[in-house]
């Protein structure tokens, strides 16, 4: 019977001592160690995957900044067109082709022409205009005539008698109608090549 009730009394001890320990140490372990649901646990997982993957396109922009470069496409300077006054001034107008010079036959009106222009301080390339204006204008003709315009002789003088003004003979002689058209020419176009700058433009000189 003794031992019966020492044995009740000993059970009794230990739970009275173990019931509010327990209950106390279970509170604190609570406190210190909240509960941990599913959506909390994604929750974090989720945060760590973006701030992982953040932290990923930082150092790859933090890499590729230093080779980062901007080529910007030079825009090309024009090249500046030149004004009729100032290929007038030069002596030609721009055209799409240049003469080339030839030596004239001795006692040709071409001959008489090159020894005007060598005159007047032309050089050969003025010739070389002189020569394909005024075969395009008179074939080199004296008595070349235009029954449309009624322009007259090698450098078809409109009307035919202004060259008067060169001579009496403008009517037959080559170098007194050459000498009027060389004197119109300078007077107007500056030049020979001048002359025929403007004709290969608008047709005319």
């Amino acid at each position: 019977m003794l031992g019966v009730f020492a044995a009740v009394a000993a059970v009794g001890f230990v739970a009275a001592y173990i019931g509010p320990t327990g209950v106390a140490l279970s509170q604190a372990q609570a406190q210190e160690r909240p509960a941990i649901s599913l959506y909390t646990s994604t929750l974090r997982d989720t945060q760590s995957f973006v701030s992982a993957e953040t932290a990923g396109e930082v150092a790859a922009l933090q890499l590729d900044r230093g080779t980062y470069e901007v080529y910007v496409t030079p825009t090309p300077t024009p090249t500046p067109t030149p004004t009729l006054a100032q290929t007038e001034e030069s002596g030609s107008e721009s055209s799409s082709w240049a003469p080339p010079f030839i030596t004239p036959d001795p006692g040709t009106a071409q001959a008489i022409a090159y020894e005007m222009v060598l005159a007047r301080g032309w050089g050969d390339g003025e010739f070389a205009c002189l020569v394909a204006l005024w075969n395009r204008e008179s074939g080199w003709r004296v008595n070349a005539y235009n029954a449309g315009s009624g322009a007259y002789g090698i450098p078809q003088a409109l009307p035919g008698n202004k060259m008067a003004s060169a001579g009496g003979d403008w009517e037959t002689n080559p170098a007194t109608q050459i000498s009027w058209g060389l004197g119109y020419i300078g007077g107007r176009y500056g030049s020979p090549c001048g002359a025929w700058g403007h004709s290969e433009s608008v047709g005319w000189y």
